[in-house]
C-alpha cells in the first residue's frame, strides 16, 4: 500500500463479521488456508442454478476452484425480511429479501434513534476561531434555498461518500485552512482509487438456458495473494450466466419473420449448441497522488458552489504492470474457457475505476494522510470522514463490506466519545 494500512486483520475481522450479520450475507467460505473464517456466514449460500451448476463443472476442469459469490441477499427469512424468491428483480427487491439501507434507515427512524433531514444540502463546515474544532454545519433547503440552516455539535460525521467527503472538505476551506479542511497533508480529494478490470465472454460446449437468477455468479479467489517471486499481480475472477447470442429473436439469420412455436424452437436450438458466459476479474492497483477531486469553477450547482472533478491515474509502479495484468488475466481466461472444450470470445477492459474509493485516505501520519483508522481527522479532533473515503487503495474485489467493517469499527470509536444515554 501506498499508505501502511494502520490496522490489524484479527482486529478487523470481527467488524467484517459483524457487518455480515448486520446486512445479512449469504455465503461460504472458500477452499483456501488464508480464507479461514473465525464464523460462518449468517446465510447459507444461494443455490447453484442449472446454469451455475453447468458452469462450475466445466470450469474446475482447468484446476480453478470455484464457489458461489457472497450475497447481501436472503437464502432464507432473516431480520424481518422475506427469503429471495430468485425473481430477477433485484433492481427493486419487491420482497424485501435484497438488503438495503433503506431499511436500517426506517429502524433507526422508527425507534426515534435518528433525525432524517431530507433535501437539504450541507454547503460548508464551520471552524471554531480558536481552536481547530468544527462547531457548525451550514446547510440549505431545497424546498426553500432562503432558508439558510445551521447544525451545531460536539461532533461531526462525514459519511457522504468517496465523492461528496473530500468535495465538501474542499468547499470549507477558511483563511487558516486555505486549501480546505483537514488538507495540512494536502491529501484531501488526493490519491482517489478504485480496482481495474478485465472482462470477456466465452462458449461452453453446454446447453445455457439465460434468466436464471443472472445476477448471482461464481468466484474464485486463487489469485488474490501473489508469490512474491513473481511479478506482482492480484485479481479476482467471477463467472456468470450469459445470454450474448443466446437471446430469442424475432427474425433468423436469413431475415424470417419467427413466431410462436418458431420462435421457441430456433431458440431452444441455439441454447442447446453451446452457451456463452461472462467472465470478468477486477484487479489491484495503486492511485497516483494526482488521481485526484478538484473543484471545478466552470461547473456550478444552483447555489454557486463548484462541482466536483474527477482523474484518476495510476502511480508510475502500477501503471506500467497494465500490460502483463492484462496478459496474465488473459491468459487465465483462456484456461477457463478451453478446459473443457469451450473457446474464449471478445476480451475488453476500460480506462475508469471501478468500485471507487479514497480522497480522504487513512494512515498513520497527519504528513501523508487525512484520518487516523478510525476516520478521526487528523487536524480536527471532533471532525471524522467514514467509509469509502478512508481506504489507501481499492484491493482487487467489490469494497461495500470493507466500507461498512471500517465504518462499524469507526462508530464503536466514537460511541465512547458521546455522552450516555440513560
Amino acid at each position: 500500500l501506498a499508505v501502511d494500512w494502520p490496522i490489524e486483520w484479527a482486529e478487523l475481522e470481527k467488524f467484517y463479521c459483524e457487518a455480515e450479520r448486520r446486512i445479512g450475507v449469504a455465503g461460504e467460505p472458500g477452499p483456501f488456508p488464508e480464507d479461514a473464517r473465525s464464523e460462518p456466514y449468517p446465510m447459507t449460500p444461494m443455490p447453484l442454478t442449472w446454469n451455475l451448476r453447468v458452469l462450475k463443472e466445466h470450469s474446475e476442469k482447468s484446476g480453478i476452484p470455484f464457489w458461489i459469490t457472497p450475497m447481501a441477499k436472503n437464502t432464507r427469512p432473516y431480520d424481518g425480511r422475506n427469503e429471495c424468491i430468485r425473481c430477477k428483480t433485484c433492481a427493486i427487491c419487491p420482497t424485501g429479501a435484497r438488503y438495503s439501507p433503506d431499511f436500517t434507515y426506517k429502524r433507526l427512524l422508527s425507534a426515534k434513534k435518528i433525525q432524517l433531514h431530507e433535501q437539504t444540502l450541507v454547503r460548508k463546515l464551520v471552524m471554531d476561531s480558536r481552536s481547530t474544532r468544527i462547531v457548525a454545519a451550514q446547510a440549505v433547503d431545497r424546498r426553500d434555498p432562503s432558508k439558510q440552516l445551521e447544525y451545531r455539535a460536539r461532533l461531526f460525521v462525514l459519511a457522504s461518500g468517496y465523492t461528496w467527503a473530500p468535495h465538501l472538505l474542499l468547499l470549507s476551506a477558511n483563511d487558516r485552512f486555505p486549501d480546505g479542511l483537514a488538507n495540512k497533508s494536502g491529501c484531501v480529494g488526493r490519491f482517489m482509487t478504485g480496482h481495474g478490470w478485465v472482462t470477456a465472454q466465452m462458449t461452453v460446449p453446454h446447453p445455457i438456458y439465460p434468466g436464471m437468477n443472472e445476477t448471482v455468479a461464481l468466484l474464485s479467489r486463487q489469485f488474490f495473494r501473489c508469490d512474491s517471486k513473481n511479478p506482482f499481480v492480484r485479481h479476482d475472477l467471477r463467472i456468470w450466466e450469459s445470454s450474448v447470442g443466446r437471446e430469442p429473436r424475432l427474425k433468423d439469420t436469413q431475415g424470417n419473420l419467427l413466431l410462436g412455436d418458431d420462435l421457441l424452437s430456433d431458440w431452444r436450438t441455439r441454447a442447446r449448441a453451446n452457451g456463452t458466459a461472462r467472465l470478468r476479474s477486477y484487479f489491484d492497483t495503486h492511485p497516483d497522488r494526482d488521481s485526484r477531486l478538484t473543484l471545478d469553477k466552470s461547473n456550478k450547482n444552483s447555489f454557486g458552489d463548484p462541482m466536483p472533478k474527477i482523474e484518476h491515474r495510476l502511480d508510475p509502479a502500477a501503471q506500467a504492470r497494465i500490460p502483463a495484468t492484462r496478459e496474465h488475466i488473459t491468459k487465465v481466461f483462456e484456461r477457463v474457457a478451453g478446459a473443457n472444450g469451450g473457446k474464449l470470445l471478445r476480451v475488453a477492459d476500460g480506462p475508469y475505476q471501478d468500485h471507487p474509493a479514497g480522497g480522504c485516505r487513512m494512515g498513520v501520519s497527519g504528513a501523508d494522510s487525512v484520518t487516523d483508522s478510525y476516520g478521526r481527522t487528523h487536524d480536527h479532533e471532533n471532525l471524522y470522514v467514514v467509509g469509502a473515503p478512508t481506504l489507501p487503495t481499492g484491493g482487487c474485489t467489490n469494497g461495500t463490506l470493507t466500507f461498512v467493517a471500517l465504518t462499524l469499527r469507526s462508530a464503536e470509536s466514537l460511541a465512547k466519545e458521546l455522552p450516555k444515554r440513560s
